[in-house]
């Protein structure tokens, strides 16, 4: 019998409705909007084109093309050493956070730069500003503990001239605090966001490193690659996802009443009972598990508020709902 011709997927249907990056990547048009990218795009067994991705240089290529082509950003690039961040999966949650925010309004998603996100982590590729306030208009706070990572953030926001009024860039100075000395108690926040380490140490996250390259080059891969090996900051931290969540839960709860929603990525299901213990001893008014993905990988998003009914009405017709 011959052997069964795959046929490759068309459209990656778990992510969101709204995600442009739902169709397989158009590589001639993206290669129209990013010459460069070509180089790095080659025939595939299925009778179609894609790049290496575990290449560093062709993720990087492409995530170029992708913004520039989807997000009109004419400069984007990050130091070496630092992660590459998958396009479609960063706009995932940025589309599930506008669905959560639209959820507590009536179904209609709150828009402009009146709305303000904050990114705790907001890293060297600032992403996450760029997607939120193109999709949606918002303005950004962008968070950090890492100065080297806020200046290549910083470089593509001054190269690019609609993040220029409506991205701020703030350095956390103590690691061990997530909202202190970088949200204000008097400057209200409608949601923050955040992709925090997923691992407990840099051994783990070398393990887990080598484990993505191997299945990306379908064999044993035994040296990370730059560019996909990140920052320690960027990847692990003591006591890994849960004691970092955990800390974000306990520390929101002193800016109870300048935000309305509080997320963070959790990747791995098993730790959903812990955090969801947590949350209920923090007294907060309502959460909820957003469950998220790309392809094969499953994760979910944990959002949590401390205003209550009335609270709620009083944030929407003062923010949101302005004539």
């Amino acid at each position: 019998m011959p052997p069964i011709k795959k046929t490759p997927v068309t459209e990656k249907v778990v992510l969101h409705p709204q995600n442009k990056h739902r169709d397989r990547y158009d590589f001639p048009k993206l290669i129209t909007t990013c010459p460069e990218l070509e180089k790095y795009v080659k025939p595939t067994g299925f009778g179609d084109v894609s790049i290496d991705f575990a290449n560093p240089k062709a993720v990087k290529w492409l995530n170029k093309a992708l913004l520039k082509q989807y997000y009109s950003l004419e400069y984007w690039d990050v130091p070496a050493g630092y992660l590459c961040p998958p396009i479609p999966g960063r706009a995932d949650y940025i589309h599930h956070i506008a669905e959560l925010l639209g959820s507590s309004n009536e179904g209609n998603i709150p828009t402009g730069y009146k709305i303000k996100c904050m990114d705790i982590g907001v890293g060297a590729s600032c992403v996450y500003p760029v997607i939120g306030n193109k999709e949606y208009g918002w303005s950004f706070i962008g968070t950090d503990i890492d100065a080297a990572a806020l200046t290549s953030a910083e470089k593509i926001i001054n190269n690019n001239h609609f993040l220029k009024r409506n991205v701020d860039l703030r350095l956390q100075e103590n690691p061990n605090n997530i909202f202190h000395t970088v949200m204000n108690r008097n400057e209200p926040i409608d949601v923050t966001i955040c992709n925090p380490p997923f691992h407990s140490s840099m051994e783990e996250a070398q393990e887990g490193t080598l484990k993505k390259l191997s299945s990306l080059n379908h064999k044993k891969v035994t040296t990370p690659t730059l560019n996909f090996g990140g920052q320690s900051n960027e990847l692990w931290c003591e006591g890994g996802e849960v004691r970092f969540v955990l800390d974000m839960i306990r520390q929101s709860k002193q800016f109870s009443t300048n935000c309305f929603w509080f997320s963070t990525l959790i990747s791995k299901q098993s730790h959903l009972p812990v955090i969801t213990e947590a949350l209920k001893k923090a007294g907060v008014f309502q959460h909820k598990v957003i469950s998220m993905g790309q392809g094969t990988k499953i994760s979910r998003i944990v959002a949590w508020t401390f205003l209550n009914s009335l609270q709620q009405k009083n944030w929407k017709e003062t923010r949101w709902n302005v004539l």
